[in-house]
């Protein structure tokens, strides 16, 4: 018997008056959280919602989210986790296009959900109204976890892209069931943890590494629904947490702050034991100074939704190496292809592929995609990276960020790193645009630290006196702000360069 729901209801039967999940001075122990999805299955199954059924999830990280989830997975349907923030035709693309049943929302999201619902004919309810917490009291609870098999439907997660419709990746109970004991054991994680919930629940990252890892080893999740960098800081301080888990984005916005502040507020002896970064490339400067600044290890991973999600980690006890991502995980295997799929010599760069338990078995009704997205069995990322002769791998793009000017490959990370070199540099995104001569120009967009000044010009012979000649950006623009993603990432798709 399988099914990710078992993680809750065997820690809740071992310590069920532990905090499983709180939000400021709202808390659920893991006897609440059990009984509570319990009833949530319940009343799924008296609704003829069952096995393989796939009910719609738009929750920020709330207490609420956890017991929803698991209220679906134990009733042996299938959860469909969105960002709350769409509008609805994306609701209703998703949910049409896997059939969902049932779209459960929270109050701030009704509005588009329901439109979506209604369009597509199907129930939306408010899991934070008090009439369904009315239903769910008056629910029969589903005692036991229904019975699923290792290779049947947990989660279905629709990828953004970069072009196209989104599409759903289908991860198994073994995928998720496997990485979730997989990230807990690399991270040394115990019922002793309090980890910070600020990684969105609805984006795997979040849910796999934050709320999996932390009900299967009986920790506590502390919740920051939306990423605010001082409110971060409070919690860190609050609840004394050990494991810090962010994208980079999140990282230097704690370090301006903590800046700002003259100090980081967690006082001599900060409880943090570990950070784990993910999502992006972490700057190797940016990790030297939260490590120096917060008195921690920060260890970088790689994953993908696809690999739910994490492929990769570094080491927490054995030798680090400060920039790479690490080697592959347990059960994990980590090829670097070339376009024929081939492997390429050591030390040089090729598309990372991936094989292993934690690889979902394809796109939900794409079998196009999956023709394109496996070869021989091996998942192709689209991600480069070159591997040491120590086993370690370094990512060096996405393919699809590759920069080709006058026919020379320019991987826009490490001009990057180069941009966070610079005192004054806050972000910095490289991107390709569109060249009549070279086919390809190198352009830069750049935010600066509150406070700072430097002209682009600066930038751009700051950056021209540390790399080849043809791989400094001949265009380098001051923007207030870069497009981010749910959880923070940088989106170069949406960035727009001024001619």
């Amino acid at each position: 018997m399988t099914n990710l729901a078992l993680n809750l209801s065997r820690t809740a039967a071992a310590q069920p008056g532990s905090t499983a999940i709180q939000l400021d001075d709202q808390a659920l122990d893991y006897r609440a959280l059990d009984e509570r999805s319990a009833r949530v299955a319940g009343w799924l199954a008296a609704q003829g919602i069952g096995a393989g059924d796939r009910v719609a999830i738009l929750l920020p990280n709330i207490p609420h989210f956890a017991v929803v989830y698991y209220g679906v997975l134990r009733a042996g349907a299938v959860a469909v986790p969105m960002n709350p923030l769409l509008k609805s035709g994306e609701i209703g693309y998703s949910a049409g296009d896997c059939g969902a049943r049932l779209i459960l929302a929270w109050g701030a999201a009704m509005g588009e959900a329901g439109a979506a619902a209604a369009e597509l004919g199907i129930e939306c309810a408010d899991v934070t109204d008090p009439g369904f917490a009315a239903a769910l009291a008056a629910a029969e609870p589903l005692a036991a976890v229904v019975d699923r098999d290792v290779d049947d439907l947990a989660v279905l997660l629709y990828t953004s892209g970069t072009t196209g419709r989104p599409k759903g990746a289908r991860l198994t109970h073994g995928n998720l069931g496997s990485n979730t004991a997989a990230v807990a054991g690399v991270l040394g994680m115990s019922a002793t943890d309090t980890v910070f919930g600020g990684l969105p629940f609805f984006h795997v990252f979040g849910q796999t590494c934050g709320l999996n890892a932390a009900v299967l080893t009986g920790a506590r999740i502390t919740l920051l629904p939306r990423f605010d960098a001082a409110k971060a800081l409070e919690i860190l301080s609050r609840d004394r947490v050990t494991v810090m888990e962010g994208v980079p984005t999140m990282f230097l916005g704690l370090l301006a702050t903590a800046d700002a502040a003259g100090s980081t507020g967690l006082g001599d002896a900060p409880a943090i034991r570990l950070s784990v970064t993910g999502g992006s490339a972490m700057p190797v400067e940016v990790l030297h100074r939260f490590e120096s600044v917060f008195g921690c290890l920060v260890v970088e991973g790689y994953g993908l939704s696809e690999t739910a999600p994490v492929v990769t980690f570094g080491s927490l006890d054995g030798p680090r190496k400060p920039g790479s991502i690490g080697t592959p995980i347990e059960g994990v295997r980590v090829r670097l292809v070339d376009d024929e799929g081939k492997d390429v010599p050591e030390g040089e760069v090729g598309e990372i592929a991936v094989q292993g338990p934690n690889v979902m078995p394809g796109y939900w009704n794409r079998p196009e995609a999956d023709a394109a997205a496996f070869t021989d069995g091996w998942f192709r990322t689209g991600d480069l990276a070159r591997r040491d002769e120590d086993g370690f791998y370094f990512i060096v793009d996405r393919k699809k960020d590759l920069v080709i000017r006058g026919g020379y490959n320019v991987y826009p990370r490490e001009i990057e790193e180069v941009f966070y070199g610079h005192p004054a540099v806050a972000e910095a995104a490289v991107v390709g645009v569109p060249h009549e001569v070279h086919g390809e120009e190198i352009a830069a967009v750049v935010t600066l630290k509150p406070g700072a000044e430097v002209t682009a010009d600066e930038l751009r012979e700051f950056v021209k006196a540390r790399v080849a000649p043809y791989k400094y950006p001949r265009i380098v623009q001051l923007v207030p702000g870069l497009p981010k993603g749910p959880t923070g990432k940088i989106l170069k798709r949406e960035i727009a360069i001024e001619d």
